[in-house]
């Protein structure tokens, strides 16, 4: 695996990972200015652990990540709620942690964020509910306990993991609180891998079509 950061770039092969240890916020935020308009290239900053982990996406992670999305957004429609969605978006907490979702949403805070071309902790409120696709590194959920955001979904091998904060750390759930009449658990992957199989559009269709019938 090859990787190459300088001042004004950064080269990862898609798959790759890398973790580079005893490093500072300061080198994590040059390291945001060197990736530019990389926005497949994702960096996380760990503060407690002192590591800035530097992950390339394989192309299927795009896919998997928009479904899921996609999905989502299905089931606020379905319940009546209206959002607002970042992808993609990194959001900091200074000198604690950075990290970057593969999605997020604003439900029940989504007033407060509209209009904002960009998301500040210091003063903005955390996304509702954070999504990641996890093919090629692992996203722990203690990765976003500086972060805080309520509700956290992790999807690893065709298994959705749904993780509450409880205001100090996250607790795995069965239950998602954004959906809480939903068994999203259930459903979700059967309709990312169908969409693998069948099409976005297909596997978007026939999960409104489910809902419909709950």
């Amino acid at each position: 695996m090859h990787l190459t950061i300088t001042d004004d770039k950064i080269d990862l092969p898609p798959g790759g990972e890398v973790i580079l240890r005893h490093q500072t916020w300061l080198n994590y935020e040059k390291l945001l200015e060197s990736r530019q308009d990389k926005a497949a290239i994702k960096i996380y900053f760990d503060a407690a652990t002192q590591e800035i982990r530097i992950m390339a996406p394989l192309p299927g992670h795009g896919k998997k990540s928009d479904t899921l999305s996609d999905l989502v957004k299905a089931l606020l429609r379905y319940q009546g709620q209206d959002w607002d969605s970042f992808d993609p978006i990194t959001l900091k907490r200074f000198d604690q942690a950075g990290l970057e979702p593969d999605a997020c949403f604003y439900i029940q805070n989504r007033q407060a964020i509209l209009g904002k071309e960009r998301i500040d902790l210091e003063i903005d409120p955390p996304p509702d509910l954070a999504l990641e696709i996890d093919l090629t590194s692992s996203t722990e959920p203690e990765d976003y306990q500086a972060i805080a955001v309520p509700e956290l979904w992790i999807y690893r091998r065709k298994v959705l993991y749904i993780y509450l904060f409880d205001g100090e750390q996250y607790q795995e759930s069965f239950n998602s609180s954004t959906f809480p009449k939903i068994p999203v658990k259930q459903l979700i992957p059967n309709y990312v891998e169908r969409a693998w199989e069948a099409g976005s559009s297909v596997a978007l269709k026939e999960f409104e079509k489910k809902l419909r019938e709950l």
